[in-house]
C-alpha cells in the first residue's frame, strides 16, 4: 500500500519496517511516498534525534545496558552518511563507530567473529557497525573465494567447502547476538535498501562530481553484475537471522532524508521501550546532607 498512496512520515512505526520469516526483498518498496517535503522531514529528524541525544546520555549514567547498530547495504546504499546524520546530536563520549573492511593478518588469525566481538560497547555506550559481522555470510557467500584467506582447516579451495557452511555460520551469529543481548545489549539492524536504478545514478554522480570522484572505484562497476546475487544472499540472511531480540528492519533509501529519519525513529522507539532505564538515584549519604553540602558551595574557599 505504501507504494500506492501517500502518507505522513510520522504515520510509520517500526513494524512496517521489520523483516520476518516471509520477507521478499524485491516486493519491499525501496521508496516509501510521504506526503512531507524533504526540509520537513529533516526537521522531523532533527527533533528526533535530540531527544535520542537527551535518551543517550541517561543510558551511560544508567550504566546497565548497551546499544549495538549494525548498518548494511548495497554500495552507494548511503551508510555512511547514515550514520553520520542520525549520530550527530550524541555525545561523543557515548557512541563509537566502525567500519569493517578487508580484515587484516592479525585479524585473520582469529575466528571470523573476533574482531567484531572485542569492539562491542560497554554498557552505557552505543556503537555503530558500519557493516559488520554479516559480511561474513553476504559477500563472503556471493565471493566464496574469501574464505580461503581465514585459513580454515580441510578448506583448501572453494569447492572443500561445506554445502552446509554459510547455515552453520549464520548459526554462529544468532548465537554471538543471543549472548550479547542476554547480558544487557541492545541490538538493531537496519538494511539500507535502494533500486538498481538509485545506485547507477548515484554512481554517475560521483562521476562527474569532481568532489566525489574518489569515491568511485572500479570495483564498483563489477559488484553491480551480481546485483541479484546480492539481493537472494541478502533476503535469506535476514529472513534467518532477524528475531525480536535482534531484529532487521528493511529501510526504503531510494531518498536519503526519509530513510535517516525512519532509523532514527526506530531506535527511538526502540530504547522508549526500556522504561527501567533511568538516571542513577542520589544515594542516601548525599540525600541526608544535601543542604549542608549546598550551604558549602556557596561560599568560597578561603585561602589557605
Amino acid at each position: 500500500m505504501y507504494e500506492t498512496s501517500q502518507n505522513s512520515i510520522t504515520d510509520f512505526s517500526k513494524e512496517d519496517f521489520f523483516v520476518n520469516e516471509n520477507f521478499e526483498i524485491d516486493k519491499f518498496p525501496t521508496h516509501f511516498l510521504v506526503v512531507e517535503k524533504k526540509r520537513n522531514i529533516e526537521k522531523h529528524l532533527r527533533k528526533t534525534r535530540r531527544t535520542l541525544g537527551d535518551l543517550q546520555n541517561i543510558l551511560y549514567a544508567h550504566a546497565k545496558y548497551s546499544v549495538l547498530i549494525c548498518v548494511q547495504g548495497m554500495d552507494n546504499s548511503g551508510k555512511d552518511s547514515m550514520v553520520r546524520e542520525v549520530f550527530k546530536d550524541f555525545n561523543v563520549r557515548g557512541v563509537t563507530s566502525y567500519s569493517f573492511k578487508k580484515p587484516s593478518e592479525k585479524e585473520l588469525k582469529h575466528d571470523f567473529l573476533w574482531r567484531h566481538y572485542k569492539v562491542l560497547p560497554e554498557r552505557g555506550k552505543y556503537a555503530v557497525f558500519n557493516r559488520s559481522h554479516y559480511e561474513n555470510v553476504l559477500i563472503s557467500r556471493v565471493r566464496p573465494q574469501i574464505v580461503l584467506n581465514e585459513n580454515l582447516p580441510s578448506i583448501q579451495s572453494v569447492e572443500d567447502i561445506p554445502s552446509d557452511f554459510w547455515d552453520k555460520r549464520l548459526e554462529q551469529i544468532n548465537n554471538f547476538e543471543s549472548h550479547i543481548t542476554n547480558n544487557g545489549c541492545i541490538v538493531m539492524k537496519f538494511y539500507l535498501h535502494i533500486s538498481e536504478e538509485e545506485q547507477r545514478k548515484r554512481l554517475l554522480k560521483r562521476l562527474r562530481d569532481p568532489k566525489k570522484n574518489w569515491k568511485f572505484e572500479a570495483s564498483d562497476i563489477s559488484e553491480r553484475k551480481l546485483w541479484g546475487d546480492y539481493q537472494e544472499v541478502y533476503e535469506e540472511v535476514m529472513r534467518k537471522s532477524s528475531f525480536e531480540h535482534a531484529p532487521w528492519y528493511c529501510i526504503p533509501a531510494d531518498d536519503k532524508a526519509s530513510a535517516r529519519y525512519f532509523v532514527a525513529k526506530i531506535i527511538l522507539e526502540t530504547m522508549q521501550q526500556y522504561t527501567d532505564i533511568q538516571n542513577p538515584k542520589m544515594s542516601q549519604e548525599v540525600k541526608e546532607n544535601l543542604s549542608k553540602y549546598k550551604k558549602i558551595l556557596q561560599n568560597p574557599l578561603e585561602n589557605s
